[in-house]
């Protein structure tokens, strides 16, 4: 199998995090008081199974291109548990023909009739890439 495209380094990598760190990241602690999480983990079982799922609705739906966007979000606060991020992958479509651009790719829409995943593992305290 040839690698994908948008491959990037482990150098390149380890820069992205890094910057992430010494930016959002300290400034997340700042304003939070403590370090949140900034890596989360799905086994490839866990992510193949969702996106078998997705792509499988997306069939019976006529969707022919769907894709995953990936957000961050944040638990709410208890007494027991801090506010940490989280991730979680929300499935795509096509846009309406009226709502075409350009940049279709990127510019897909969400498509809200597919449920999207989370309950990912994230690691605290987190570790560098």
């Amino acid at each position: 199998m040839r690698k994908p495209k948008k491959c990037i380094s482990v150098d390149d990598a380890k820069k992205l995090q890094k910057k992430w760190v010494e930016t959002r990241g300290k400034d997340i602690e700042n304003c939070e008081g403590y370090e949140d999480t900034r890596e989360f983990w799905y086994s490839l079982d866990e992510l193949q199974e969702y996106l078998d799922y997705v792509r499988e609705k997306s069939k019976e739906q006529g969707v022919k291109k769907p894709g995953i966007r990936i957000y961050l979000g944040a638990y709410p606060q208890t007494n027991a548990k801090k506010s940490f991020s989280t991730v979680f992958l929300a499935p795509t479509k096509e846009k309406s023909k009226n709502l075409q651009s350009k940049t279709a790719e990127s510019g897909d829409e969400n498509n809200y009739d597919i449920e999207p995943l989370n309950q990912n593992n994230g690691g605290h305290p987190p570790s560098n890439y």
